[in-house]
Parts: structure tokens; C-alpha cells; sequence
């Protein structure tokens, strides 16, 4: 047996029952700009659409349709193109800046079902293993890539909440929303954003970045549910420290200060599980509902505090800017 013609086939055979639920989705967005008049000299708001295109993946076979945030945000018009070429139009369901994800829901007859995605378990996912990239580069649809897992947790500073899976499998501009699935052919990421070699070469370098499947999918069944999320949120900003995680600044008016944590404070547990990042810290308290009870032991001083904080709503994005 050739080993790398039964490696292709293992593939071809993945990416064969993956495509059907992988979308391309086209939108129209309207910005209003200024413009002056030539003759008489007058200001006055010219209208001019923009289109835009991304990629996207179907979650549930009445037409819902996981992809980015920054894909769809305002759109004034949505289609999505399946695999087939079949070309249906889309309404928002809901949007997640935080996370940037988003969900669109294909406008059909009541009685059409989709080709839906199997989903993985991004948790269990490891460093090393292989993973395939799906979605529209370029304007390319279908377009597939290959590479490993590079790394887990990355954090680079774009969204309020990042828990990234680094993937070597190149992703360019437009496969934003697309699904990475693993070598079972189940989901385990939405890609959203690469690292590039700079403004002259905004193309992909090896360095690719998703929203675990995970998250993307709890963020996407309350959209559903409710065309709305809403994430938990304590307030404070934090750095790695000996001891575990130490306070560098409270909000003011947060649950953190509601509840008596205090700048210099150590993070050390929560729940009674050990922390010792920022990321940890925030997935402990992404496990909770908003208002549900967090347990959390902090070092202050030589003496050790026991206290009980209940997290409130993340702010939006431009509370985050101020």
C-alpha cells in the first residue's frame, strides 16, 4: 500500500463530507459619507454599499448558519452560497462582538433541511494534531488547507475574550467564519483572524487563529435561543505573578470592587481549583451564568480571603475602549 496515496484519500474523504455544510456568505453593507457639491459648494450625505464576503458554516439543519461577527456586521443584506451553488437569502440572528461570532439563518421553505456539520470537542483537542481549514480566501470558495495545531489558549489582543487555537493549516483573508475540523471531519474551531507579515503582505504566514468549537457553539445556542449573549464578567485586569494572578486594577463599579477585591490582590483559586494566568482566571468565570456565585481565594498581604463575587454582564466594546 502507498502510505501518502492512502493519506490523500483519508483526506479527500473528510473534506467530501465536510463541504456540504460550509457556506460562502456574501453581504451588502451602507455607509453614509460626506460629500461637497461642485457647483454650488454644498455638504450633503452620499450613500455607498459595500459589498463584502466571508465564509460560514451550517450548525443545525434548519438553516442556521455559525460565522464571524465582523462578516456580518452591518449588513443590511446577507446570502449565503452553499457548496452546490444554490444561493439563498439570510437573516441575522444575533451577534457576539466579544467573541466575534455570529449567527444567519437561511431563509427556505419550512420543509428543506441542510446538511449540518458534526461538531468535535475543542477541550480535548491536542497540540500536534492535524487540522483542515475550510472557506472562501480570496473570493475562492471551497478552498482547503492543511496543518497541525500549533498551540492552545493564545491570546493577542484583539477581543475582550480570547482563548484562540493556533493552527499552522493556512488561513487567508475571507475564510473568516469558516469552520477548522479535525481528522474525523467534526468542527473544533471557526477560524477568525491570522497573523500576517505586515501591511505589504497581508497574506497568511503559518499563524492562524479560531474560536474554539466549544465557545463557538454555547455563543451560538443562546443566540438562537434568545439573539442575544450575554458573558460573565468580574472587572479587573490581571498579570501572572509567583503566587498565581495578581490585580493590577479593579473597575470601578464592578462586581470585582462590589465584592472587595483590591488592587495588588493574588488570584489563587477559584471555585477551590488552582489559577495561575489571566486566561484561566477568565475561563473559570466564563463556566457561570451572570449573577451565579464565584468562589474565589486571593492572597493579600500574608493572609489569605475567601471571597464570594457575582459576576455581572461584560461591557460592550466601546466601554472597553475608555
Amino acid at each position: 500500500m502507498n502510505p501518502l496515496r492512502a493519506f490523500g484519500d483519508q483526506i479527500a474523504d473528510i473534506v467530501e463530507k465536510v463541504l456540504p455544510s460550509v457556506v460562502v456568505i456574501r453581504t451588502e453593507a451602507v455607509r453614509h459619507e460626506l460629500a461637497r457639491d461642485f457647483f454650488f459648494g454644498q455638504l450633503y450625505r452620499m450613500e455607498r454599499r459595500i459589498p463584502g464576503q466571508g465564509s460560514g458554516v451550517i450548525i443545525d439543519r434548519q438553516g442556521y448558519v455559525l460565522t464571524s461577527h465582523h462578516v456580518v456586521n452591518n449588513a443590511r443584506q446577507i446570502e449565503v452560497v452553499l457548496d452546490n451553488g444554490t444561493v439563498y437569502e439570510a437573516e441575522l440572528v444575533g451577534t457576539d462582538p466579544h467573541t466575534d461570532l455570529a449567527v444567519v439563518r437561511i431563509l427556505a421553505e419550512p420543509d428543506i433541511r441542510f446538511e449540518a456539520i458534526e461538531f468535535g470537542d475543542s477541550d480535548a483537542l491536542r497540540v500536534g494534531e492535524f487540522t483542515i481549514a475550510i472557506g472562501s480566501p480570496f473570493n475562492l470558495s471551497s478552498t482547503v488547507t492543511m496543518g497541525i495545531v500549533s498551540q492552545k489558549g493564545r491570546v493577542i489582543g484583539m477581543l475582550p475574550y480570547e482563548d484562540f487555537i493556533q493552527t499552522q493549516a493556512p488561513i487567508n483573508p475571507g475564510n473568516s467564519g469558516g469552520p477548522l475540523v479535525d481528522a474525523d471531519g467534526r468542527m473544533v474551531g471557526i477560524n477568525a483572524a491570522i497573523h500576517s507579515g505586515g501591511a505589504r503582505d497581508a497574506g497568511n504566514v503559518g499563524i492562524g487563529f479560531a474560536v474554539p468549537g466549544n465557545l463557538a457553539m454555547r455563543v451560538a445556542g443562546s443566540l438562537i435561543a434568545t439573539g442575544e449573549i450575554t458573558h460573565p464578567w468580574i472587572g479587573v485586569l490581571m498579570q501572572p505573578a509567583a503566587d498565581g494572578v495578581e490585580v493590577q486594577e479593579v473597575f470601578r463599579n464592578s462586581p470585582a470592587e462590589a465584592g472587595g477585591i483590591e488592587r495588588g490582590d493574588i488570584i489563587q483559586r477559584i471555585n477551590n481549583r488552582p489559577v495561575s494566568s489571566a486566561l484561566e482566571v477568565r475561563r473559570a468565570i466564563f463556566q457561570h451564568t451572570v449573577g451565579e456565585p464565584v468562589m474565589i481565594s486571593i492572597l493579600r498581604g500574608e493572609e489569605v480571603v475567601e471571597l464570594e463575587i457575582n459576576p455581572g454582564g461584560m461591557p460592550n466594546l466601546d466601554q472597553f475602549r475608555r
